[in-house]
């Protein structure tokens, strides 16, 4: 199984000692998917909604963390876009199984309808 969460991250630099120019730039960042069921498969009930970041400053946060630049003086993570959750078929049929195991704490029907809700049309199933 193989999955992760894949977000455009802009990345911002304000050096106190130097001009940098462009002080900007853009680049892709994937979270590694957690294995359902185990700490941590909850990520995109936790930081996403209908394809979009929740909480957009505590995402900046938990990117700069993941890029390693938490605490780089004058480095911050400017904006960060969710993209998709690439996965393969397997990863995708044991998150709907672990979905459908408790779907009273996602209040919905099906693990489709809790795909849609917090990943909107952002899954993609790659080979």
């Amino acid at each position: 199984m193989d999955a992760a969460y894949v977000f455009r991250v802009e990345v911002r630099f304000e050096p106190p000692e130097a001009a940098v120019d462009p002080d900007r730039f853009e680049t892709t960042a994937e979270i590694p998917a957690s294995e359902p069921g185990t700490d941590g498969w909850l990520f995109f009930r936790d930081r996403l909604w209908r394809g979009e970041v929740g909480d957009d400053p505590s995402f900046r946060r938990l990117a700069a963390s993941r890029l390693g630049v938490a605490d780089a003086a004058g480095v911050a993570v400017a904006a960060a876009d969710f993209r998709e959750l690439r996965t393969d078929e397997a990863y995708l049929d044991a998150l709907k199984d672990a979905i459908a195991a408790d779907l009273p704490r996602f209040n919905a029907d099906s693990a489709d309808e809790v795909l849609h809700k917090y990943l909107g049309s952002s899954v993609h199933v790659r080979g």
